[in-house]
């Protein structure tokens, strides 16, 4: 009989039985690809293209007793397994190579509760799925700024966004989530129900189980915004980046204002003498009235003298995905980043050097201004403890020829090195790459310690590892009677 090899969580190389695989399979409502299958190459693709891992298996799970099925399956033949909501992770730990893929990309259900302004969503569901369903009904709650991103992966490392500074972040506003445990078990975590769990679901990624729904707190939200991008020529970056600096210190809770640094795309508001040229765009978001926001825009534009504006009243959801055509599937990206508690005149004059010399028309650095509402939370009242970033930095580098990874991981981390005196020393786990595992301990801090607790509670075998990996704490020596 044949048989299908798989790699166990000691790298070990085994196989496993057709007899073994078609009754899991009979467990799935998806079914279980093999890569035998013509559609198995297309499931086991992510946003991020330099990813290209084959799984042993695809489970395709579309309810919560196929993730148990999935879960224990795996811990039975001590399988390497990962879990794939939206695939948007830019370390690619939604694929296991050579172990069992648990695919949700189908669990997209959304139930939104107008009267209690609260949400259910399905652990495959992304950004733009949710977005629509809530401003059906003028709702919203603070998610990330691409609507293809997964929510489940967004919000169990923290979750940040255009609202973040008046409502906190996705995490903020959970309220509870059904999760699949190692043993296989289906626990609901909250607040009042196993809320050690929930604690640490809240930031601390996909090590405590496999999270198949959500219930977020939602809150009256547009339909309309005023929001928008104004662009700057590169060669004010100091004047303008000083100015935005100082000015979002004393911002109000409803405005975000994000600048990007990067080589203008062929935009219809901006002229053609500053296409393929590097820019600063500051873009903002203002979640209180209109005419406040307008106010907000006009201080925003007097910052230098832009060479293109592009502001006013827009649809929520709309500008939810003004930055997909920049983040589309199958680029190749890699990132680093920096969190800040202030951005000093040093920190900024680091980051303008650094875009003087992006290697590709893709690649950029953005800055999220965030503080308000987020900084307000406790470090230790969650899982996520980086609540002093006002400021976080990413260094995106994304390309498309091969030929150019080692030019552009380059650039990427001698920037990042070159931020780092003047950053926290933390990170956002959300935007640490598949070669940052050292940074794990230190982007949780204070709470690391209450996670491997936690975490050698629920997954003592460390079977969920496909992640930003939060070892199980040693176990307590058992004291020997003499």
């Amino acid at each position: 009989m044949q048989s299908t090899t798989y790699l166990t969580l000691d790298k070990d190389v085994r196989q496993v039985s057709q007899l073994d695989i078609a009754a899991f399979a009979a467990q799935v409502s998806g079914g279980v690809l093999t890569a035998a299958d013509a559609t198995y190459d297309e499931a086991r693709k992510v946003w991020n293209s330099t990813v290209d891992r084959r799984p042993a298996l695809i489970a395709r799970c579309l309810t919560d007793s196929d993730v148990q099925a999935g879960v224990r399956f795996a811990a039975a033949h001590r399988m390497l397994v990962s879990v794939r909501g939206g695939g948007h992770h830019i370390a690619g730990n939604a694929v296991a190579e050579g172990g069992l893929m648990l695919d949700m990309s189908g669990m997209r259900s959304i139930d939104i509760d107008a009267e209690k302004r609260t949400a259910r969503v399905g652990a495959g569901a992304l950004l733009g799925d949710f977005d629509r369903a809530a401003q059906a009904h003028g709702l919203a709650t603070p998610l990330g700024i691409n609507s293809t991103t997964g929510v489940a992966g967004l919000t169990l490392g923290g979750g940040f966004g255009w609202l973040t500074r008046r409502y906190g972040m996705s995490i903020d506003n959970l309220r509870s989530a059904t999760v699949v445990t190692a043993d296989g078990a289906r626990r609901v975590a909250s607040a009042t129900s196993q809320p050690d769990l929930f604690w640490a679901l809240r930031g601390g990624g996909g090590n405590f189980g496999v999270v198949t729904s959500f219930e977020f707190q939602l809150h009256p939200v547009g339909p309309e915004l005023y929001s928008g991008l104004v662009v700057y020529p590169f060669a004010q970056a100091r004047q303008v980046m000083r100015a935005w600096r100082d000015f979002t210190v004393d911002a109000p809770d409803e405005l975000s204002v994000w600048a990007v640094l990067r080589k203008a795309p062929p935009l219809p508001f901006l002229p053609e003498s500053v296409h393929g040229k590097e820019v600063v765009v500051l873009a903002l978001v203002y979640s209180g009235s209109l005419d406040e926001g307008e106010r907000a825009a006009a201080a925003v534009m007097k910052f230098g003298d832009p060479v293109g504006v592009a502001v006013g009243p827009t649809p929520y959801a709309g500008f939810q995905t003004a930055f997909d055509p920049l983040l589309t599937a199958g680029g190749r990206n890699y990132w680093k980043s920096n969190n800040f508690s202030k951005m000093s005149d040093a920190a900024l004059d680091v980051v303008i050097a650094s875009a003087a010399f992006l290697p590709g028309p893709e690649c950029e650095i953005f800055i999220a201004q965030l503080g308000g509402a987020m900084a307000r939370v406790r470090p230790t009242a969650t899982a996520f403890a980086g609540r002093d970033a006002h400021y976080i930095m990413n260094l995106h580098g994304r390309w498309s020829d091969p030929q150019d990874d080692d030019k552009v991981r380059a650039w990427a981390r001698r920037a990042f090195e070159e931020a780092a005196p003047h950053a926290t020393g933390s990170g956002y786990v959300n935007f640490l790459t598949e070669d940052e595992a050292e940074r794990v301990s230190a982007s949780y801090g204070v709470n690391y310690a209450r996670l491997q607790e936690v975490k050698q509670r629920f997954d003592p075998d460390n079977l969920l590892r496909m992640n930003l990996n939060i070892a199980p704490a040693a176990p307590p020596h058992r004291r020997v009677a003499i």
